[in-house]
């Protein structure tokens, strides 16, 4: 039986975006080849809102939320009617499904905040979850401290775009053998996959045959390269009776600091989650949900220039790593990148730190995404682009140092 002590342990934070101070519990002094950086740091651990600002609007929205008063601080606990009502518009025509905004519908504290709800609406004490490796890193320690029983289920990301997929197989067999929830991204995070068409609507049809609650994160949808297509599994022909749909406007559109989310769509599942966050948050921030309404309502061009300008980093950091002979999955949407390290004199964490002080850069370690990845790094590339390809110059420089 899980103990409290093994439940909180599992939530662990010390990799998370601003906790970089906790990972010097190993004296770097004592295996450092090199001195201290000191020049100027590069955080990949999150994207940059001073090199790509928010949605234009966003502060004179939030304004006007404020300026409402206790009309707007104390919305209803799923959030406001009528940007529920605005949003499930939009949400509708975005997915190809209508969005109900009474029914099927909650704003929630961050996206984060919506998978917390979403799982504790799904998962309880012995349930088995299909969890994606790698994925994003709150998936697997939510399951844990619901009590879930983790299933794991690969993600092949290695090869050409076009053979990349989750294990179908791996995946019918675990509902088979009793898995009662999926919890997945697309674009997934930390590889910037995105699932094709056929692979989603075998997920969709393959949870509809065995009665698998679905909760699918589609943050980065937006933000698609050159040549993309992206398949909403609400929009697919076969769907799971109970499916939740994770977005908000955070990394793409530089609003991850109000913390805004929603998800939608199983009506049962929303109101399990709306009694949860009535007990959690009381409610998303109140005067923040007023900025939803800049949310796909950018001025024209500003999305589009947006994907350019990421796109073009991305490429120039591909560059630097497949030339130094690092493997990188190419992103096909959102704003991650997830070298492989080579073999090191060094345990991967430890390089991690040693990265930090030694060259400036902060990067999310691969083990945060699964058991499998521990050899990897993560990096937010919404970074000033010059800055963000010196940075990955330094990283090819310490890996070279450090390599076994």
């Amino acid at each position: 039986m899980t103990t409290l002590d093994e439940k909180f342990r599992a939530l662990e934070a010390d990799n998370a975006p601003g906790q970089e101070v906790r990972q010097d519990s190993v004296d770097l002094n004592t295996i450092m080849r090199g001195g201290t950086f000191s020049g100027v740091p590069v955080d990949f651990s999150h994207g940059d809102v001073d090199a790509f600002p928010p949605i234009p609007g966003t502060s004179s929205a939030w304004k006007h939320g404020f300026e409402k008063g206790g009309q707007q601080a104390y919305t209803e606990y799923r959030g406001a009617a009528s940007i529920r009502e605005s949003m499930a518009d939009r949400l509708g025509t975005f997915t190809g499904t209508p969005v109900s905004a009474d029914r099927e519908l909650i704003i929630t504290p961050g996206t984060q905040g919506a998978l917390f709800l979403a799982l504790g609406a799904s998962v309880t004490t012995g349930t088995k979850v299909a969890v994606v490796e790698p994925d994003y890193f709150a998936n697997r320690k939510l399951v844990k401290f619901f009590g879930g029983e983790i299933i794991p289920i690969p993600l092949h990301y290695q090869g050409p775009p076009s053979e990349n997929s989750l294990d179908l197989n791996r995946l019918e067999a675990a509902f088979k053998s009793g898995t009662e929830v999926l919890v997945f991204s697309t674009p997934n995070n930390p590889t910037g996959l995105v699932y094709s068409s056929s692979s989603i609507t075998s997920i969709s049809a393959l949870a509809a045959a065995y009665g698998v609650t679905v909760i699918v994160d589609q943050l980065y949808s937006r933000m698609l390269f050159s040549g993309e297509v992206y398949t909403h599994l609400r929009a697919c022909d076969i769907q799971p009776e109970n499916l939740i749909t994770i977005m908000g406007p955070s990394k793409t559109e530089s609003l991850s600091g109000l913390r805004l989310g929603t998800a939608f769509g199983t009506s049962k599942l929303i109101d399990r989650m709306e009694r949860l966050q009535a007990i959690v948050s009381l409610r998303a921030a109140g005067y923040n949900q007023a900025a939803l309404e800049t949310w796909f309502q950018e001025p024209s061009g500003w999305m589009e220039k947006r994907i350019s300008d990421h796109e073009a980093i991305r490429d120039g950091l591909l560059n630097i790593f497949r030339s130094a002979d690092l493997f990188t999955a190419t992103p096909q949407a959102g704003s991650y990148l997830f070298p492989q390290l080579p073999l090191l004199d060094i345990e991967p964490e430890t390089f991690v730190r040693l990265l930090r002080h030694q060259a400036g850069v902060t990067v999310t370690p691969g083990s945060e995404f699964g058991p499998t990845s521990s050899d990897s790094i993560r990096l937010n590339f919404s970074q000033e682009h010059v800055v963000a390809l010196a940075a990955a110059e330094r990283i090819v420089n310490m890996i070279e140092v450090y390599r076994s």
